[in-house]
């Protein structure tokens, strides 16, 4: 195992100070003719947690919308319905948040929890007889089985498997896995499609960071560990003062694996960003999750007339406070780029 796939390498070696960053996300749609009727959906609004603080957040649309309604779907995702009943040629939706992030995996150690054998192997189905003790029911179940952008591709098992060998600690094998993916995937900006199945980015080794979300995730699943996709944003330059990171320029996307009793991992969820080959820390700001990108999509919606459209997205990130820790970016490996 050379240095570039060692799993030591992302263990955090000192302490990132929480950082207040600034995003501001604007979408344009320019449509052909005019729009008669639209009806959205938006996952904009940052999740708010113990360690993430949304201090701010406000929602710009233009034209103003005829009906709007905020509310938080199945997952406890912040989510805004609008619709708009006035004709309309150009639709402008910008967020702008102001969130003060901690770090959560400064105390990370990847080789201190269980087994990944046992803990997938707890999330199986078994019939359980009339009348035996019922098993309690653990949610994260609900992020093994297939999910429409990451179908069950029997290449994805085998894929992952060299960074799974008998008795290794789900979050060492699964740091192991992303720094695989990231050395043999290139980045390639519009090398794919947001419909663009995973079985071809498999096959062709290139593509976008929503790509390498779905990948990682359908790695985890075919060995029936719990995986899901996360939306957000990250700084362009990393508060280190290292390489500027990949996939800033728009919405990010990394993912989460299931590590219960791994230390450093407080809430069981490890962030693992596979673009950038790094454990998030307070670059990273977290929009929502779910199973895939169709569950969080930024902005997505159903239109009544056009003929076509043109869109533009614009994504900035930057510090307001905070002093930048040379630490702030926890990297899993060295990332080649």
């Amino acid at each position: 195992m050379n240095a570039a796939t060692d799993p030591s390498a992302a263990r955090p070696t000192g302490h990132a100070p929480a950082l207040t960053l600034e995003v501001r996300h604007e979408t344009v749609y320019r449509y052909d003719s005019a729009v008669s009727l639209a009806q959205h959906q938006a996952h904009l609004r940052p999740l708010d947690d113990a360690f993430q603080a949304l201090e701010s957040h406000s929602l710009e649309i233009d034209p103003p919308p005829t009906f709007l309604r905020d509310s938080h779907d199945a997952m406890g995702n912040a989510q805004t319905h609008f619709s708009l009943a006035l004709p309309h040629s150009q639709l402008r939706v910008c967020a702008t948040s102001r969130v003060r992030v901690s770090a959560r995996f400064d105390a990370l150690r990847t080789g201190s929890g269980p087994s990944w054998e046992p803990l997938a192997a707890g999330l199986r189905y078994v019939a359980v007889p009339p009348g035996a003790p019922r098993v309690r029911f653990e949610p994260a179940v609900e992020f093994v089985p297939p999910s429409p952008f990451v179908p069950r591709l029997p290449a994805l098992r085998a894929y992952a498997a060299p960074s799974f060998h008998p008795g290794c600690p789900v979050a060492e094998g699964a740091v192991h896995l992303m720094q695989r993916l990231h050395a043999d995937f290139a980045y390639e900006s519009q090398s794919t499609q947001v419909d663009t199945p995973l079985a071809q980015v498999l096959a062709q080794r290139r593509g976008v960071c929503q790509d390498f979300a779905h990948l990682l995730i359908g790695c985890l699943r075919m060995l029936g560990l719990p995986a899901r996709y996360v939306s957000g944003y990250l700084l362009t330059q990393p508060p280190d003062g290292g390489a500027p990171l990949l996939g800033a320029d728009a919405s990010h996307a990394w993912v989460q694996v299931w590590c219960p009793g791994t230390e450093g991992v407080p809430e069981e969820w490890l962030d693992l960003d596979p673009t950038n080959n790094l454990v998030p820390s307070t670059g990273h700001v977290r929009v929502a999750i779910g199973r895939d990108f169709g569950d969080v999509t930024p902005l997505r919606g159903v239109i009544r007339g056009s003929g076509g459209h043109e869109l533009a997205v614009g994504v900035s990130t930057r510090v307001l406070e905070g002093t930048l820790a040379a630490d702030s970016n926890r990297r899993a490996g060295a990332v080649a780029r």
